[in-house]
């Protein structure tokens, strides 16, 4: 191609910091949680005095909005407040890392041939260790709720006593790494995906891209709060569900619970 865009699936390193390596990724992460926090320090000083703007009364209306969001999909008001931190978090990194990307000087500002600004969701690395945080925190969860055999029978049943239920555990279990591969890779394949849109129509435009590009950033930070959302309410669904499909000795059984067929019938007659 004449038009020379070169394009990097990895995040590439710009320099190194007593032999440790700092990729492009990650400086542009820094940097928009900086912005993050500073956002937020600005919010919480003007709060703390009483002082209200729009921009207070957006980013208030935004924290309560997605807290009152995390309080109905989690029935349970403790656990709410305890997995509400981690979402929200979730959603505010991600929300940021992914706007960096849409900074002007995009595959333009090098150094040492290197772009130095590259979205820390572009990375696979990061979005996949933060699906891992997601997954440990689900499963733990999970275990205080059900405790740890209780959580195991979720997956594992005999086959012998249970066959239907066994095939819909080893499914359950499958599903357990698949759906958080999935997200990774979501929110990794989109913010990649708009890093290199607003590249080609930078160059396909050329002089127009004064023009042209700002349609397209308006469009990748719609894209950018849609999938930073997705990434927070499905850290949210998933907690409900791996600590309610179990179901506690004390519920009433529903057409979706999982537990083991002795403690089923066991229910069943205790509840009529």
């Amino acid at each position: 191609m004449s038009s020379g865009i070169e394009i990097s699936v990895g995040a590439q390193e710009l320099f190194k910091v007593a032999g440790f390596p700092v990729t492009n990724s990650e400086l542009t992460g820094a940097a928009g949680v900086t912005v993050m926090l500073a956002v937020f320090a600005y919010v919480v000083y003007m709060l703390k005095r009483g002082r209200y703007n729009r921009f207070v009364g957006l980013v208030q209306w935004a924290f309560e909005g997605m807290l009152g969001q995390v309080e109905s999909v989690i029935p349970d008001p403790r656990l709410a407040r305890k997995v509400a931190p981690l979402a929200l978090s979730i959603f505010f990194i991600m929300l940021f890392s992914y706007w960096m990307s849409v900074l002007p000087g995009l595959d333009s500002v090098k150094y040492n041939d290197v772009p130095v600004l590259r979205s820390l969701a572009a990375d696979l690395n990061f979005t996949f260790a933060v699906a891992i945080i997601v997954l440990i925190t689900v499963q733990y969860h999970a275990i205080r709720a059900h405790g740890p055999i209780g959580n195991m029978g979720r997956y594992f049943r005999n086959p012998l006593k249970d066959p239907i239920g066994s095939f819909e555990g080893a499914l359950e279990f499958i599903g357990e790494f698949s759906r958080y591969a999935a997200l990774s890779v979501r929110m990794f394949g989109n913010c990649f995906a708009g890093e290199i849109l607003l590249v080609i129509i930078g160059v396909l435009t050329s002089y127009f891209s004064v023009l042209a590009l700002p349609l397209f950033m308006g469009f990748e930070l719609f894209i950018g709060f849609v999938q930073a959302y997705v990434f927070f309410i499905l850290t949210v669904i998933f907690t409900s569900l791996a600590v309610e499909s179990h179901g506690s000795h004390e519920e009433p059984l529903t057409s979706i619970d999982h537990s083991p067929n002795g403690t089923h019938k066991h229910t069943a007659v205790s509840t009529e």
